[in-house]
């Protein structure tokens, strides 16, 4: 009989995108509880040891969250496997290292190296809006964040930048058509374009239609839209290849004109 919630992973369950070896070993760390979903996050350890290389082994990225080496959004995190998620500013004081966790046109996370002034800030997707108990408006972000007295025009799907060191909210990016967005979920998660249209379906998914710089149109649902800028103008910098995906014909001749194939 199973008593409470599982405190293990095998590495063939770990989600994909964190691209973990099928055969070094047995376990993957599995995500504390926290800020993000266990499927839609990124461990520090596995930030620590598979994307930078800075420990070898579990044990050594646990000495390094118990130094006190890591920061999350500002926080000083000591627990190894915190879950970080998208838009989370993972900050190295030690090493001067600096990451804005994104994804790649293949829905995969992405350390972004960014500098001092942007790692003061993140994006947040308002995904509720109420009034409390007391009569307080509240909003719930995408990162588990309650903001309390907030702008009066912000709206569900609305994106707000948020000040990282007071948590106070400095601007609306609002969800119409023409922003910059990009995608956080389904098949073409880390894919940017602009915002087309929007098809309302009552008691069903509602369905946007996008359009990449190079004129590519495709749809997803709205669930999965995160707004990061206006126009062309995105309020983060943009990992390589700026959400641009490719079809496996261009990244071949791409291999091949590098001398890789």
């Amino acid at each position: 009989m199973a008593r409470g919630p599982k405190k293990h992973l095998k590495r063939l369950n770990a989600p994909r995108h964190w691209n973990l070896g099928k055969m070094a070993g047995v376990w993957a760390p599995r995500p504390s509880t926290g800020p993000h979903k266990m499927r839609e996050c990124l461990p520090i350890s596995v930030v620590l040891r598979d994307r930078l290389k800075y420990a070898l082994t579990g044990k050594e990225c646990m000495q390094i969250c118990m130094e006190r080496c890591v920061k999350v959004d500002g926080k000083v995190r000591t627990d190894f496997n915190y879950p970080a998620g998208f838009m989370d500013v993972i900050e190295l004081e030690k090493s001067g290292d600096r990451f804005r966790l994104l994804f790649d046109t293949k829905g995969r996370f992405v350390l972004h190296r960014i500098n001092q002034a942007e790692a003061a800030y993140k994006l947040c997707r308002v995904n509720k809006v109420f009034i409390s108990g007391k009569k307080i408006p509240v909003i719930v972000t995408h990162d588990g964040r309650s903001i309390r007295y907030p702008d009066p025009d912000v709206k569900v799907n609305d994106t707000v930048k948020v000040d990282i060191e007071s948590g106070k909210m400095s601007d609306i990016l609002t969800f119409e058509i023409g922003a910059m967005v990009m995608l956080t979920k389904g098949r073409n998660a880390g894919r940017v374009g602009t915002l087309q249209h929007v098809e309302r379906h009552e008691g069903s998914f509602d369905v946007v239609t996008i359009k990449d710089t190079k004129g590519h149109t495709f749809a997803t649902r709205l669930a999965n839209v995160f707004v990061i800028g206006s126009a062309n103008h995105p309020q983060v910098t943009l990992p390589k290849g700026r959400g641009i995906k490719k079809t496996i014909l261009q990244e071949r001749a791409e291999a091949e004109a590098r001398g890789d194939l």
